[in-house]
């Protein structure tokens, strides 16, 4: 579900950097959003990435 469905876009892992630089996991998430997209002329329910949605509507 936490995936962008047209680039594959997903959480991805690094640090948290403490003033002492002691280092602790974190998350970074995508902006995943449920939108509704025209596909060979049908709606279409889909969750996307801020990025992508940007850009399909830029190309159409």
């Amino acid at each position: 579900m936490a995936k962008c469905a047209h680039c594959g876009k997903s959480t991805t892992f690094g640090h948290n950097r403490s003033f002492s630089l002691r280092a602790t996991n974190r998350s970074f998430k995508p902006n995943l959003q449920k939108v509704t997209v025209m596909e060979e002329g049908r709606k279409v329910k889909k969750v996307l990435c801020a990025k992508c949605i940007r850009t399909m509507t830029k190309t159409a």
